[in-house]
């Protein structure tokens, strides 16, 4: 992999790991939405999936 394609997947990660927090904590401050660890696990299993597909290219 080139070094932009590096960059930009390590930005993607950040950005994304900084969405993740944020959901936990949003669903953290508001448990009537639904169970954080869950949230934030779903959201996780998508996110690897995205890198997988984004690696494999």
């Amino acid at each position: 992999m080139s070094t932009l394609a590096l960059l930009v997947l390590m930005l993607m990660t950040l950005v994304v790991m900084m969405c993740l927090g944020g959901l936990a904590y949003l669903t953290y401050r508001h448990p009537q939405l639904t169970a954080p660890l869950s949230v934030a696990g779903t959201f996780a299993a998508v996110f690897i999936a995205v890198v997988a597909l984004v690696v494999a290219r």
